[in-house]
């Protein structure tokens, strides 16, 4: 807004001043509404922000009055002015206003409507996910209950039967698990913009389990389904192969005879015949071997099911003729063979036997040589493990015929004589008969000797080749269950990492509850490393053994091996994460202080923890927050309220309200402090206890008042503003009792009892206060004026006469009880009075008065009404009472009644009476019956100076309990590059910051020195105009609130609400520096010249021209004084 039209419309600073505060706050609220995420399918996380919300709209309806008194203040301003740029600017601002509190309501109203929705569909989602989880759950345990039971036909059918039954009910159970689906895609789908990690990893793990559940159960039923097959199919195959061994056994009984007539040598073509008939027989006996095998392997299966029944009995005889059968029918086609062999050139045929032998053995070598190496994962070496087992069947059926065709050798070579052997035998060149025999003999025993060797070589090999599978599989099996037990493990800790939120969205109150849950994980997680080590020892010694482990292990090994890795990383990284978050955002730390400042502005920390701002535009440091800054500066547009008591209360109430302790009830305020043990009040507190106290008290408002409250900003200001008034030279310590007395001084509470705490704080076991102690409260008390300026209207820093005043009331007792002290507080001592003044500023600031200002013609009058006990139907705004604005025909020192509530009829009777009463007294019974508005106390010239005493002792309570000296901090840390320096540019710096740090003083002097320059001139303009009237008796803007003329009322925020009379005022009252000063300083020496200008002002009755010189003359002096002063301080700092 224009600075022009706010000089032109005063007014208006005001407005625009509302405006902008209520602006902001909707800003704000719209931008935390913004930023606000629950968890979905959370309920109580849901219930907690729609708890939030409710209270939410409820504040903005808190607030809505404010925004009617400012639409109604707009009103007025337009009906008052007619500048038609002011009016424009108005009529924007409020509709402005307008549209962004109808937006932030409908956001809100839209917000919690759909954290409704978010709640009912949670809720659905919720019992579903209950509902399918209890299926999964059924299926698994039907799961669990599977073993293996008997290999029987009515055993397998059973098992059929409840494999069916469970894939039944899977179809059935299906439709909750895809309830549960179909919910959680609608969360995650109408929720996305809120946190629905816990909706989706649940709906994954359910699916991944359903999934498994069914895959397992559709391999149980193939599986039964083929082993009920060959169940059904084995008696059938039994019998047709035990008719097929009857049937081979007639035509090996015949073969046998027709083998064993005589003469059979002599017929080649019937042996051939015979040959053709065997090799028949010998290949249907291969064909059907695999046969036998089968049949002898699941009958061993079904025997062992069958055990101690007598079906067991029958099955083991079947069994043992079936055997049996198959073991005689072999050895008949092998003496078959043998015969038929002999029967023409048998040694020949011996011969070509034994080479078919040796073949057929160095082939099988060969091919259990290219079984090798040993398979990497358990499924090969499994398969290997049933190659070979087969590779063993063919050995055992081979068996026979190998050791039949080496019986049959040596048995030729005993029986036959040499004679024999030389008509077989026969050479191309002719050998003698003996060396032709032995050559036949050497030939046939070399090969048989061979085929014995190489026969048991085979053997040996097979077996080493078992034993190095049947290791295989146990150490391969050993590391497979080791790996899923690691993966299970590995998983289960995966899933909880997961679930972990990012620190910087975690709760700072949470922040050690989540700590200690990631430190139990570590610990939960630790005994995996031996699980670890012994995957890797397993996969070590399978290296030894010389087992190359497959890809698929290695990968697996080597995922396994990251997991962990990346585990620990994880856990670690959380663990250091929480520590930081918990040093930098916790209880104690300032750093989640640093969101108090925005850009260009950057919050600092000093060595004693005490916070300073550093401004990156101007390269500047200062001490201030520079929201602490700008209230400040706004402040000063109070300075125009003519009445110290009420300037410096509004001042208060202003710096309240942003403090937002207009919010804090005395027993939040209680509460806090005893949490903290906050009981010593002589002990000091550090920065960290303040904070951390404060901040407990401002998360209680932030839960009371959800978005009213920037916790934060409201710490670091109350910080800032803690340290103003008690820590001026930034030592990082003040006392427990001036903590409790600036927050309990600006809390929400009766007056009364604000009284009694601060009584009791500093009153002895016994209830009893001596004159030290309450020197201590005032001495506190005191310091919260005299940090805006505006000490000296209220008897001076020096508060000896105060604490004289109130034991000069008790009769000058030792000691004084709190009834006492609350007489003497209710009396409103001029030290404390400004401590009312601010309960009636505030009680007033939501009064609405159904009245129009005489003055401005404001309507409804709001705030402090006004109303003449001189003139009938008079009354005036609280803005034109303090600016010293009248109407025509009423005199300032007429007397007037304040109201901070509406008036009643009883109220109006009363002072109707008044008036009337007021009628027939005249002016001289006004300025000889004047009445006070609070109670005087000795000028702060008279006395002994407590305040020193006072200092002192304080002094020494603070070095007595400080653990490490901390020197004082004039000024914030300078902003300066940190770069290796010679002992020279040391001293030149050290030099420098001295010089800019007296130079800093210098010119705060010098700035004191012209503002009460100014102050002088305004003075001097004063009298000048005293001069100018025509009746010198009349005392113009000499007025003061009277002492209470009713009894206390309360109001619903608890603030009293009193019924003040104004009255006209003697020089003997507060006079001009008590009600017309402007904010002064507090030291002593300036309010010794200020006495001086006072005693300089005689209540004479007559001016002329010579007076004037003479206060001229006076005011020089006073200037003189003043600047005295000023150059001792310097002198004595």
């Amino acid at each position: 807004m224009p600075s022009s039209l706010l000089l032109e419309v005063p007014a208006l600073a005001d407005f625009n001043r509302a405006w902008t505060e209520l602006t902001d706050w909707l800003s704000l609220l719209d931008r935390v509404l913004k930023a606000q995420r629950v968890m979905v399918g959370d309920l109580e996380d849901i219930n907690e922000m729609i708890i939030k919300q409710k209270a939410t709209l409820q504040d903005l309806e808190q607030r809505r009055p404010q925004l009617e008194e400012l639409i109604t203040a707009a009103q007025n301003l337009k009906n008052k002015t007619s500048n038609q740029e002011a009016r424009t600017i108005i009529t924007d601002r409020i509709e402005r206003i307008q549209s962004q509190w109808d937006e932030v309501q409908e956001h809100l109203q839209n917000r919690r409507q759909q954290l409704n929705e978010m709640l009912k569909d949670s809720t659905q989602w919720l019992e579903a996910k209950e509902e399918a989880e209890q299926v999964v759950g059924q299926a698994r345990a039907k799961l669990e209950t599977w073993k293996e039971g008997p290999y029987t036909m009515d055993a397998i059918q059973r098992k059929i039967t409840e494999t069916k039954q469970l894939a039944k009910d899977l179809r059935q159970w299906q439709i909750n698990v895809d309830v549960a689906n179909d919910l959680a895609l609608k969360l995650l789908r109408d929720y996305s913009a809120d946190d629905t990690r816990k909706v989706h990893m649940i709906t994954e793990n359910i699916n991944a389990s359903w999934a498994s559940i069914h895959k397992r159960v559709s391999e149980r039923e193939t599986a039964l389904e083929e082993t009920h097959r060959l169940l059904q199919q084995f008696p059938l195959d039994l019998e047709k192969f035990l008719a097929w061994l009857t049937e081979a056994e007639t035509t090996a009984n015949v073969l046998q005879d027709a083998t064993h007539k005589e003469r059979l040598l002599e017929d080649s073509k019937g042996v051939r015949e015979l040959m053709k008939q065997w090799q028949d027989l010998q290949g249907e006996i291969e064909a059907h071997t695999d046969i036998y095998h089968n049949l002898d392997e699941n009958g061993q299966k079904i025997l062992r099911s069958l055990e101690g029944s007598d079906d067991a009995v029958l099955l083991q005889r079947r069994l043992d003729n079936m055997n049996f059968k198959w073991s005689e029918l072999r050895k008949k086609s092998l003496n078959i063979r043998s015969h038929l062999e002999a029967s023409s050139d048998q040694w020949k045929r011996l011969h070509l036997s034994l080479q078919e032998l040796l073949v057929w053995l160095q082939l099988k070598d060969d091919e259990l040589s290219r079984q090798a190496p040993i398979g990497g994962d358990f499924p090969a070496v499994q398969k290997q493990n049933d190659i070979h087992r087969a590779f063993k069947r063919e050995l055992k059926t081979k068996e026979p015929v190998i050791m039949s065709t080496l019986e049959t050798v040596r048995i030729f070579l005993t029986e036959q004589p040499l004679e024999g052997l030389e008509k077989l035998y026969q050479e191309p060149r002719e050998l003698p008969p003996e060396e032709k025999a032995q050559n036949v003999t050497r030939l046939l025993r070399k090969q048989a000797e061979e085929v014995n060797t190489e026969w048991e070589k085979l053997n040996l090999h097979s077996a080493d080749w078992q034993r190095k599978i049947d290791e295989a599989l146990e150490r391969l099996q050993e590391l497979q269950e080791a790996t899923d037990e690691l993966d299970l493990k590995l998983r289960q800790a995966e899933v909880i990492k997961g679930s972990w939120q990012p620190v910087g969205d975690l709760l700072i109150d949470s922040l050690q509850d989540h700590l200690e849950k990631v430190k139990a994980l570590r610990g939960e997680i630790a005994p995996l490393k031996e699980n670890v080590s012994h995957v890797s020892d397993l996969a070590r010694q399978l290296t030894t053994l010389g087992i190359q482990l497959s890809p698929y292990n290695l990968s697996t090994l080597e995922d396994l091996n990251t997991r962990w890795k990346l585990l620990q990383v994880a856990v670690e990284d959380r663990i250091r994460q929480l520590h930081e978050a918990h040093r930098d955002f916790g209880p104690a730390s300032q750093h989640f202080l640093s969101t108090s400042v925005q850009g260009p502005w950057e919050r600092a920390i000093s060595p004693n923890k005490v916070p300073y701002y550093i401004n990156h535009e101007t390269q500047t440091t200062c001490w201030d927050h520079p929201k602490m800054t700008e209230l400040y500066q706004s402040l000063a547009d109070l300075n125009n309220v003519r009445f110290s008591a009420y300037r410096t209360a509004m001042k208060l109430r202003r710096l309240q309200k942003a403090l937002c302790l207009d919010l804090l009830s005395l027993s939040a305020a209680c509460d806090a402090l005893d949490q903290h043990n906050l009981k010593q009040n002589d002990q000091p507190m550090d920065i960290l206890q303040i904070i951390n106290c404060l901040t407990t008290i401002y998360d209680r408002l932030e839960q009371e008042h959800n978005n009213l409250v920037n916790v934060p900003l409201c710490v670091d200001m109350c910080l800032n503003w803690l340290l103003n008034v008690y820590d001026t030279g930034r030592t990082g310590r003040i006392r427990v009792l001036s903590f409790k007395t600036g927050i309990i001084s600006l809390c929400k509470a009766h007056l009364e009892d604000k009284y009694r705490y601060l009584f009791k704080q500093v009153a002895s076991s016994t209830g009893f206060c001596d004159q030290r102690r309450l020197g201590l409260l005032l001495h506190d008390s005191i310091q919260i004026p005299r940090q805006l300026g505006e000490v000296a209207s209220f008897g001076g820093s020096n508060i000896e006469p105060s604490v004289r005043s109130c034991f000069q009331f008790a009769n000058n007792k030792p000691e004084i009880e709190a009834a006492l002290f609350l007489d003497w507080m209710r009396l409103e001592p001029q030290s404390m009075v400004w401590l009312p003044v601010l309960h009636r500023v505030a009680a007033a600031e939501t009064a609405k008065h159904q009245a129009k200002c005489n003055i401005c013609k404001e309507c409804p009058i709001i705030g402090f009404r006004y109303r003449s006990l001189k003139h009938f139907n008079y009354d005036i705004c609280q803005s034109c009472f303090f600016s010293g604005r009248v109407a025509k025909g009423h005199k300032m020192h007429y007397p007037m009644v304040e109201y901070c509530t509406p008036t009643t009829s009883g109220e109006d009777v009363r002072d109707f009476a008044k008036v009337l009463k007021n009628k027939f007294r005249t002016k001289r019974y006004f300025a000889k019956h004047p009445r006070m508005g609070y109670l005087p106390v000795q000028t702060v010239l008279e006395g002994d100076n407590m305040e020193t005493n006072l200092q002192a002792e304080y002094d020494r309570l603070k070095e007595q309990h400080e653990h490490k000296g901390l020197s004082p901090l004039p000024s914030p840390p300078e902003m300066m590059p940190t770069s290796p320096q010679s002992p020279r540019d040391a001293e030149l710096i050290a030099e420098a910051k001295l010089l800019r740090q007296h130079k800093g003083r210098l010119e705060a002097r010098m700035q004191i020195l012209e503002d009460h320059n100014k102050q002088l001139e305004s003075q001097l303009h004063r009298l000048r105009q005293l001069l100018e009237q025509p009746q010198a008796e009349a005392k113009v803007n000499g007025t003061t609130v009277s002492s209470p003329s009713t009894s206390l009322q309360r109001s619903d925020s608890s603030q009293p609400m009193l019924l003040r009379v104004v009255g006209s005022q003697t020089s003997e009252s507060m006079g001009e520096e008590d009600l017309l000063s402007p904010p002064q300083d507090s030291s002593t020496g300036l309010e010794e010249v200020m006495e001086q200008l006072n005693n300089s002002f005689p209540s004479s009755r007559g001016h002329n021209v010579g007076s004037l010189f003479h206060l001229a003359d006076d005011l020089g002096r006073a200037m003189e004084s003043l600047v005295s002063v000023m150059t001792d301080e310097e002198g004595a700092e």
